[in-house]
Formats: structure tokens, C-alpha cells, sequence
């Protein structure tokens, strides 16, 4: 399966949770920058619910949008991201009303500066 499939825009990820409520599925959205994927990000995403990564812009990328979107939807766990390029997290938020929103964006950012931190150390040694 080419997890790229899975990469939507907010039209459609609308139409994906308006199915979802019409069903009574609860679901939850992810978001954050996806730019440094480690086992402490992917252990505290959910799994069972259906789930939505919201792929958001960082203050400074490690890596492009695209690449992030893709990380993010290898995720077995992740049904769908979406990519939110420009668009305010709370306007998507307010269209899709998912049942649970989980914010890592701050986490992101410890990761990315960590990993920053780590590169810089192993430089200088």
C-alpha cells in the first residue's frame, strides 16, 4: 500500500469525519510538525480510534512538508493526514470537531531541538 494515499486535504478529511460521525465512530486528530519521528512520539499516539495527523508548519523545518506528511502516514497507526499549509489548526479544528484533539507540537519542538543539540555534540567530539 503506498501510504501517500492517505495524505488529504481539508476538504476531504471534512468528508472523512462526516462519515465517521454519521457512523457514531469517535476519532481522534493528532497534530503537530511530524519533523523527528521517535518511539516516544509513536508510543503516545493512540491506537484503535481512528486517527488524524495534522501535519502543521514549524518555526524552522528540518524537513519539507512533504517528507513530514509521509512520515506521519508510514504510522500504521495514523489513518489519514492532513496537511495544513497556511490554514489555522483551530479554523480545521472548529470544520472537523473531532471527538479528541492531541497537541504535540511542543513535543515536536523538544524533539527537533534534541536532535539539533545531539548533532551539534557529535560534531565538536
Amino acid at each position: 500500500m503506498d501510504t501517500r494515499a492517505k495524505i488529504v486535504d481539508l476538504a476531504r478529511a471534512g468528508t472523512i469525519a462526516a462519515g465517521w460521525r454519521t457512523k457514531g465512530t469517535r476519532w481522534k486528530l493528532v497534530s503537530g510538525y511530524f519533523d523527528v519521528l521517535t518511539a516516544d512520539l509513536v508510543r503516545a499516539m493512540p491506537d484503535g480510534s481512528p486517527l488524524v495527523a495534522a501535519v502543521l508548519d514549524p518555526p524552522d523545518p528540518l524537513l519539507p512538508v512533504g517528507a513530514r506528511a509521509e512520515l506521519a502516514a508510514s504510522l500504521r497507526m495514523v489513518d489519514y493526514v492532513l496537511l495544513l499549509q497556511g490554514a489555522a489548526l483551530e479554523d480545521a479544528l472548529a470544520e472537523l470537531r473531532p471527538d479528541e484533539v492531541i497537541r504535540a507540537e511542543i513535543g515536536d519542538r523538544r524533539r527537533s531541538a534534541a536532535l539539533i543539540e545531539h548533532v551539534h555534540r557529535r560534531q565538536k567530539s
